[in-house]
């Protein structure tokens, strides 16, 4: 894990994932990019030629420089390698082409757009359409313990199984992996890698783990993998993403939708 996918926007997340991006630079000696889309194409009811638009643009691309002034003088009085990339364009495009050669991409539990309200757009589009595996870290967290526990979602899915794959340089640092299986009502014929092949596989690595079963009861399966993450400790949860390119959710049926609305701690997510 050497290339980190940092995005850059003035919101409420921007300290918490610039301290987890930076925790893990240190952690695997990896460089940070930090990725600062310039968007100029939105519109204004009422203006019909623009003018409006016109007097903003000298506003906003201020604000983008005065952000990008400010972090990178504090990036470099950090000891971690970075580059800075500021582009004119919307996040989830820009990101989507940058992440090309990117081994983490980092994003707020917030987006720029939702103001702190329900599960991060920029996060969904990521999660769909993009390849890279995903870091999204809620506002609250101003540190990532690496070396603490981590809670794997399992359903047996390939999708989750691309996650345990991709998150095999963190679970290697993690001082205990569970593997969380939560026991639904209704058998799913789409379910075929049991939570025995998922801890076989990571002793492979050299990775112990433990396999719990969760019978969720009146609980949704997001808020059972959420409980058994806090009952742990956790430093951070892995669950696989599935979704449409209009819809955001799982092959848990809607797990990503309910944990990114208000996450509990940072989820590592692959497609």
């Amino acid at each position: 894990m050497r290339s980190i996918l940092l995005h850059v926007h003035d919101d409420n997340c921007m300290e918490a994932r610039l301290q987890v991006a930076l925790d893990i630079a240190r952690e695997f000696c990896a460089h940070v990019t930090c990725l600062q889309p310039v968007a100029f194409d939105f519109v204004m009811p009422g203006d019909l030629y623009g003018t409006m638009i016109a007097e903003l643009l000298p506003a906003l691309q201020e604000r983008a420089d005065e952000q990008r002034d400010r972090m990178c003088a504090r990036l470099a009085s950090e000891d971690v390698s970075w580059d800075w990339r500021q582009e004119e364009g919307p996040d989830g495009p820009l990101l989507m082409r940058c992440e090309g050669l990117a081994d983490l991409v980092l994003i707020g539990a917030h987006g720029p757009s939702n103001r702190g309200r329900g599960a991060s757009p920029l996060a969904g589009h990521a999660a769909v359409h993009g390849r890279t595996p995903l870091l999204v870290v809620p506002e609250a967290v101003r540190s990532l313990d690496i070396a603490g526990t981590a809670v794997v979602g399992w359903n047996g899915s390939l999708e989750a199984a691309h996650a345990l794959r991709s998150a095999v340089p963190l679970l290697g640092k993690a001082s205990s992996v569970t593997l969380v299986q939560v026991a639904e009502p209704a058998d799913h014929p789409d379910v075929s890698l049991s939570a025995v092949d998922a801890a076989e596989y990571l002793s492979r690595h050299g990775i112990a783990s433990e396999i719990v079963e969760v019978r969720p009861g009146d609980e949704t399966v997001g808020q059972a993998l959420a409980k058994s993450a806090a009952a742990r400790r956790a430093a951070y949860l892995v669950i696989g993403a599935y979704g449409h390119a209009r819809t955001l959710e799982t092959v848990f049926g809607g797990v990503t939708r309910e944990l990114l609305s208000e996450p509990p701690i940072p989820i590592f997510m692959a497609h």
